[in-house]
């Protein structure tokens, strides 16, 4: 048990004096008064309450959020018997780290390292444990920066996983970006089912109480935001209980289901969202974070010449150096759907403005791409694609693999985290039950 990691405790191998040992009780009140370090009052908890996520969850009662909670009696848990795991927490927006308290259950590491990152990727070691005997572990005068910090274990110590009550992050934060602009998108498609969190199986307020962990700078829905005919009634029945959590910082965009509405093709969508899904007057629009410029368009118009004519003109002006689109119907998709080739006039446009990253729903699957160019070449400058369609809608199954594609998950419910900086992106697709089910190269913009 590591109660100082920086200088071990002196034992004293003889007894203190009888005459010393009443004075330390008569101002043992005043020892216990002090901070349990030299120094400690110079820190602050930054952990607590923050977004995590784990390498694996032994089931959905132990969490990462659990050893972030402040309660002492709740706890993280691994898979059993797998090599290596980690936990991670998002300090954001970035951190000065000086301390890390780990209190471990039985499951404890035999060696793990304490790591540091600006980016979720690159990673710095801050401790090293090589002979762990669980109890507390108490890293102190560290020294490292970051907007991550993760404890990564090697080796258990016993035959189970790892498993930790509490990790206590200690140091300052501050409330300007780092450098490199980075920042945390959280996205999804197809949410909204007409079920509530009265129904256990009812995904739609797990996936967004998921959302609301990670704490984004903002969201990204990819369309059928609300099932099965996005009317208002329903809208405020079902999304706005869960999802509508985050509204004002949600970015949406309306996918074939938000043109059912017997009031007319997105009445209740607008209606819902007013000016945050019409900032500029239209189903589509733009916007930009650090260096990076969104688009948002609507799917179900992609044959309405004044859209495209937008497009053309709004990457026209575009001064940043990374682009991302986002939009219901994805160009290629191994599921039920497919590929929906009405978005590959759009895809021409993106990929001749050197656009990055496109975001779809449609397909309730998960589903990431290399790199490719309008017409499904693999080729280093093409575009990204990301199917994101587990935002709470009943899963599809995987059909026709297409080319190109480097992994497909349908089943889990989840989002995107999306983690950008001025130059750079990268994601994870992370379930219900705050497991990483996917995490995407570091690609760099165009």
């Amino acid at each position: 048990m590591r109660l100082y990691a920086s200088a071990p405790p002196h034992r004293p191998t003889t007894r203190l004096p009888l005459v010393l040992a009443a004075v330390l009780l008569l101002v043992g009140g005043l020892v216990l008064a002090l901070p349990d370090r030299a120094g400690a009052a110079a820190d602050s908890l930054i952990s607590q309450g923050r977004p995590a996520t784990s390498s694996s969850v032994e089931d959905s009662t132990f969490g990462p959020e659990k050893a972030f909670d402040g309660i002492a009696t709740t706890r993280w848990a691994s898979t059993e018997g797998v090599d290596p795991q980690w936990i991670k927490v998002d300090l954001g927006p970035s951190a000065t780290v000086s301390r890390v308290k780990l209190v471990w259950e039985v499951a404890y590491a035999k060696t793990y390292r304490v790591e540091i990152s600006a980016d979720g990727s690159t990673w710095t070691r801050l401790a090293t444990e090589t002979a762990g005997n669980g109890g507390t572990d108490d890293w102190t005068g560290l020294t490292g920066t970051g907007r991550y910090l993760r404890v990564y274990g090697t080796a258990r110590g016993t035959s189970y996983g790892y498993s930790l009550y509490t990790v206590e992050v200690y140091g300052t934060t501050s409330t300007t970006p780092p450098p490199g602009g980075a920042f945390t998108v959280v996205a999804a498609g197809d949410i909204a089912a007409q079920c509530t969190a009265s129904s256990s199986s009812c995904a739609h307020p797990k996936t967004a109480a998921l959302a609301q962990r990670i704490a984004p700078s903002f969201y990204l829905t990819m369309g059928d935001n609300q099932y099965d005919d996005a009317l208002l009634s329903d809208f405020r029945a079902y999304y706005d209980k869960t999802w509508g959590a985050f509204k004002a910082k949600t970015r949406p965009v309306p996918g074939n289901h938000e043109t059912y509405d017997p009031a007319g093709p997105l009445a209740g969508y607008k209606s819902y969202f007013g000016a945050i899904a019409y900032p500029q007057g239209k189903p589509y629009y733009s916007y930009d974070q650090g260096n990076w410029h969104f688009v948002a368009l609507d799917s179900n118009s992609f044959d309405d010449a004044a859209q495209i004519q937008w497009l053309k003109d709004d990457l026209a002006r575009n001064t940043k150096g990374c682009v991302a689109a986002y939009f219901h119907h994805p160009l290629y998709s191994s599921g039920g759907h497919g590929n929906d080739p009405v978005s590959k006039p759009v895809w021409q446009i993106l990929y001749g403005a050197k656009a990055d990253l496109v975001l779809n729903g449609h397909d309730h699957h998960y589903e990431r791409f290399a790199p490719q160019d309008p017409s499904g070449r693999a080729t280093a400058d093409g575009i990204v694609e990301i199917v994101g369609g587990m935002g709470g809608a009943e899963p599809y199954d995987i059909e026709t693999v297409q080319p190109n594609s480097q992994k497909r998950i349908s089943g889990p419910y989840g989002v995107l985290k999306l983690d950008l900086t001025d130059t750079t992106y990268t994601w994870q697709y992370v379930g219900t039950d705050d497991q990483v089910k996917d995490s995407g190269p570091t690609y760099t913009c165009h």
